[in-house]
């Protein structure tokens, strides 16, 4: 039988444990992934939006590739996404375009656990909505990662944007400010996360 001190002491052990693992995955949450900070948006400063022109802004209306092909055009959607509460989207895409440029055998292991543990793992402070066949065979590809464990993945994230939220962003008063035209007199939001996919009726986008 323990004694009162060395239970207080395993309870106070217990919990410095539970306290480090929560300060291990608030730093996976701010890691970088790919040119962009997956900071909460209490604390990442709004994007200045002064030097986008309506003639630029327009541009990003003719299609999804076009606006992410633009650096100020990612910005805007992300900050749009945002706004929906899924900004997790377009992060997790950007992580995995980051991740498919690394060289580097080491760095491409130890990004493809960040990536999982931030958008993919069940307890994921990020955790994307994709169905637990893709889930499942993540973790397997991880264990011996290539630049396109995530390829599956990141092509039905795109579709989901592309499909589901890109046509909101260009009826948003985020989008409309910019380019100097008025909106609806109404618009119902809803949070992107609640679509969910099947898997017949993905397509793959025509950039990969």
């Amino acid at each position: 039988m323990l004694s009162e001190d060395e239970l207080l002491a395993c309870r106070m052990k217990d919990t410095q444990l539970r306290s480090k693992d929560k300060k291990g995955r608030l730093s996976l949450l701010l890691a970088r992934s790919g040119s962009h900070e997956n900071v909460s948006p209490e604390k990442k400063p709004p994007a200045k939006t002064n030097h986008i022109t309506p003639d630029v802004a327009l541009r990003w209306g003719d299609s999804f590739e076009e606006l992410l092909s633009h650096t100020d055009g990612v910005d805007v959607f992300t900050r749009f996404l945002r706004s929906e509460f899924s900004e997790e989207n377009i992060e997790f895409w950007l992580a995995c375009e980051d991740f498919k440029s690394t060289g580097s055998a080491t760095k491409l292991q130890s990004k493809a656990k960040q990536i999982h543990a931030i958008f993919i793992d069940k307890e994921a402070p990020k955790e994307i909505n994709i169905d637990h066949s893709t889930k499942a065979t993540i973790e397997k590809n991880i264990l011996i990662p290539t630049r396109s464990c995530f390829d599956v993945a990141q092509n039905k994230i795109y579709s989901l944007m592309k499909r589901d939220c890109y046509p909101r962003f260009l009826t948003s008063d985020i989008y409309l400010t910019l380019t100097k035209r008025a909106g609806p007199p109404t618009m119902t939001r809803r949070r992107s996360r609640s679509f969910v996919f099947n898997e017949r009726s993905e397509g793959t986008p025509a950039w990969l």
